[in-house]
This record gives structure tokens, sequence and C-alpha cells, in this order.
């Protein structure tokens, strides 16, 4: 790297905390997530919902390490987990019957990260 880093105070506890959780637990999902999270946010994803309707099944427990946008329509049940959402996508989502939350609160819920898929 060339010397930068993050300068957010919110990112810089979240990564370390998302670290902390994968150690105490044995779970490589949140440190997976955390090393997404490190580099820079133009490499971070963003997903739409229409890629969330094509892969994601009924039930699933999706973590975006990045913002879920709004492009597409979604029909199914499924918790997506995000550093961000646009404010359709959130609604949209909630529309469909599924459930948003940022990934803090999915790690705190789910430390063990069983269940969990990464979508980029």
């Amino acid at each position: 790297m060339n010397g930068r880093s993050k300068t957010n105070p919110g990112l810089i506890a979240l990564v370390q905390d998302l670290k902390a959780i994968g150690r105490e637990n044995g779970s490589a999902i949140w440190r997976d997530i955390a090393l997404r999270l490190e580099k820079p946010r133009r490499n971070w994803a963003e997903t739409n919902l229409s890629k969330l309707e094509r892969y994601a099944q009924d039930g699933d427990v999706i973590v975006v390490p990045g913002k879920v946008l709004a492009a597409g329509t979604i029909s199914k049940k499924i918790t997506v987990a995000a550093y961000g959402f646009s404010e359709a996508s959130q609604a949209a989502i909630q529309v469909a019957g599924g459930r948003t939350m940022t990934i803090r609160e999915l790690a705190a819920e789910n430390p063990k990260g069983s269940n969990v898929r990464i979508l980029r």
C-alpha cells in the first residue's frame, strides 16, 4: 500500500470488531469480510437487487461487503446485511418480506457465521 489508511472511525471499529469475532469463534467469514472492507472503497461490492434475486434462495442470509443498490426487483424473503443500502433497495427488500441489517448486527446475531453467504 502507499501509506494511506482508513480514516472513518466507525469503519475502523467495524473491521476490528469483525476480526475479533472471527478469532473468538473460529469463524473465517468475518475475517474475510473485514479484509474486504479494508480495501479501497472503489473495490467494494455494489450489488443490485437483480443480482440478489438471481443468486439468493428464500430464507438465505446474504452479506454484501459494500452497498446494495436498487436496480432490478426482488421477490424473495431473504436477510441482507451490508455496509450500506440505498433507500429504495432497503424498502424493496422489506416490502418483499425480507430483512435488512448492518454487518455488525448480523455478526452479533450469528457470531459463528453459519449459513451466511457473501455476495459480491
